[in-house]
């Protein structure tokens, strides 16, 4: 079983932010890979279940379907931001949605919006279709035609598990509410900074991550 795919399965909880606990300790704060120092978190970054300060993202490539093409994620060479998401979510994910579209705004209002990418991951493919994530886009005032938001969608329940969950360590499990007539998720929130070598500089593991926090480390990525 892979580390990721392991530790992925503990404490899923609706928006949980964390998973966290004591996984041992890492200190040291310098790492050629990255701009951002070390965010002193209690634990190494080897032992959480999602790519962590300093790590690589995974090797994984998905479909965009508003593009009609494949994104490899780490491959953008521009610093971007990931977060995981699906559209029907009523609490965490339309939060973790728009805290990357102010950040959005603010790159096209300030000038940089051509230095950086957004890639939203949704974990359920099956109602997250073209149409729906246009729609979605609409919504929550996203410019999904700017060039640097690209909505990306495994092709399958399964291809969704094992990119988001197993390699993401973004852990999600459907549900049935009673008093609902669709399924949702419960899972864990992760939002990604990663330079332009496809390396992780901070991971926001918040339900409300702060934009100023993300503006502000942003800012230091693109400009080393």
């Amino acid at each position: 079983m892979k580390r990721r795919q392991m530790l992925a399965t503990v404490g899923t909880v609706a928006g949980a932010s964390a998973l966290t606990g004591c996984l041992g300790v890492l200190r040291g704060d310098s790492n050629p890979n990255v701009v951002l120092g070390d965010p002193g978190e209690p634990f190494d970054s080897e032992d959480v279940a999602y790519p962590a300060w300093g790590q690589q993202l995974p090797a994984v490539t998905l479909p965009a379907p508003l593009e009609s093409r494949a994104v490899g994620l780490g491959s953008v060479e521009r610093p971007q931001l990931l977060t995981f998401f699906y559209s029907h979510c009523q609490t965490v994910c339309p939060v973790l949605v728009s805290a990357l579209q102010h950040v959005q705004e603010h790159a096209a209002t300030n000038g940089y919006a051509d230095e950086v990418a957004f890639l939203p991951v949704t974990f359920d493919p099956e109602r997250d279709t073209a149409d729906r994530l246009r729609t979605y886009a609409e919504e929550r005032n996203v410019d999904a035609d700017a060039g640097n938001w690209h909505f990306l969608r495994p092709d399958s329940k399964e291809r969704a598990k094992a990119v988001v969950e197993d390699e993401f360590g973004v852990a999600f499990r459907r549900t049935e509410p009673e008093d609902m007539d669709m399924y949702m998720f419960t899972h864990t929130s992760l939002t990604l900074l990663v330079n332009g070598d496809g390396y992780v500089e901070r991971a926001y593991r918040e339900q409300s991550p702060d934009v100023d926090t993300i503006v502000s480390d942003l800012e230091r990525v693109r400009n080393a």
